[in-house]
């Protein structure tokens, strides 16, 4: 009763289930009632390490203990290691930490800007791409009137639109190397390298956000190793602090082009977060850690493909531990209900398309356990579509 009437405070912004969870561990939350549910959700990917798990816990109450925010205008010691070992891990000059990977989309967008006023004769103009409407998660694109603001916006994996929307305006390139949002769509190699290709040949700035798929997410440290591109800017988000509200901004070579002043944030980099995301640095870089996820993933994905194969659904899209099953005269939100009804917490990004974002430390055994209730919900799901026609 008393959650109930708790909830009536809350503004209704979100649709959310009934449960309210109570604990989590790993794979695993439990809800009020003492339930166990299978979460292959984490958070939208967010839970990079799963629930609770002990080096993040430790890291975060070691760092209570002593400091949680001087403020934006001094150093902290875990400000300082966070970034030394994120430019080291990735190849990058500079690194600024933000709240949230939509923060960290508009500070990238600011600094290619800054950066076309200092070499590209105040070229401001940043293009993107979008599948069906889906795209990239920053405020600026879902203003109407992208032209006005600056911004251009072309079909995803359309290389010649892209080439076509490039003008002296122009400043750089922005994409996401999987479109999570708009049902786990990953570019194509031919497109990913192409836009790099025509961001050398036409002096612009490649932009990759990686909100979604970065910090081993794709069985590597960033996807664009997958597709053997470098970004000049890079942003990360979600699974950078395993839970923690904590984004990041990437700079490459004369990329990082940002001056006192021209970025601030009360919370920025505040040293609770910034220890969050070493503990979870360190442990997706510890030997065997990004193995474990394509292994994991390549297991979750033929278990998938069989139940999709039975089921009459597919074929499957995604990289690692980030996978979209499409599904066929099948409503995903019903699924997903149904799933939860099963114990089983996934999303669905797509009206026709489910998303599955485990723990990167999720378990071969955890893998065979989510088949079994996919199953029962899909034919649950199944069951009651036929009942309403």
């Amino acid at each position: 009763m008393r959650d109930i009437q708790a909830r009536l405070r809350l503004m209704h912004t979100i649709e959310r289930p009934e449960q309210v969870f109570v604990r989590g561990q790993g794979s695993w939350l439990w809800d009020s009632g003492g339930r166990a549910y299978l979460d292959f959700h984490q958070g939208g990917a967010a839970n990079s390490l799963g629930h609770s798990p002990n080096v993040l816990v430790e890291a975060l109450q070691r760092q209570a203990e002593n400091l949680l925010n001087p403020g934006p205008s001094f150093y902290s010691r875990s400000l300082l290691k966070l970034a030394a070992r994120l430019c080291q891990a990735t190849g990058s000059e500079q690194a600024y930490f933000l709240n949230s990977g939509a923060e960290a989309n508009e500070a990238a967008v600011q600094l290619a800007r800054k950066w076309g006023r200092l070499h590209r004769g105040g070229a401001r103009k940043v293009i993107s791409a979008s599948q069906s409407g889906h795209g990239l998660t920053f405020g600026a694109l879902s203003e109407q009137g992208e032209a006005r603001n600056g911004f251009g916006s072309v079909p995803f994996n359309d290389l010649a639109a892209l080439q076509a929307a490039v003008d002296d305006d122009s400043v750089a390139i922005l994409l996401e190397p999987v479109q999570g949002d708009a049902g786990v769509i990953p570019a194509t190699l031919e497109y990913l390298q192409g836009a790099e290709r025509l961001c050398r040949e036409r002096g612009l700035l490649l932009i990759l956000d990686e909100v979604q798929t970065g910090i081993g997410r794709c069985g590597s440290l960033l996807a664009e190793e997958l597709y053997g591109v470098r970004a000049d800017i890079v942003t990360l988000g979600k699974g950078l602090g395993g839970g923690v509200p904590l984004a990041a901004l990437l700079a490459r070579g004369n990329a990082g082009c940002f001056e006192p002043g021209d970025l601030g944030g009360t919370l920025h980099g505040n040293p609770l977060m910034t220890s969050a995301g070493l503990a979870v640095l360190q442990a997706t870089l510890e030997p065997g850690f990004l193995e474990h996820i394509r292994e994991v993933g390549e297991r979750m994905r033929e278990g998938l493909a069989r139940l999709s194969r039975r089921s009459g659904h597919g074929p499957l899209r995604g990289h690692g531990l980030l996978i979209g099953l499409p599904l066929l005269g099948l409503d995903a939100p019903a699924v997903v209900r149904a799933a939860l009804a099963e114990g089983l917490l996934i999303s669905a990004p797509h009206a026709h398309c489910l998303r599955f974002s485990p723990a990167l430390t999720v378990s071969a055994a955890n893998v065979e356990e989510m088949l079994k209730r996919l199953a029962a919900a899909l034919a649950r799901a199944k069951t009651a579509t036929a009942e309403v026609a």
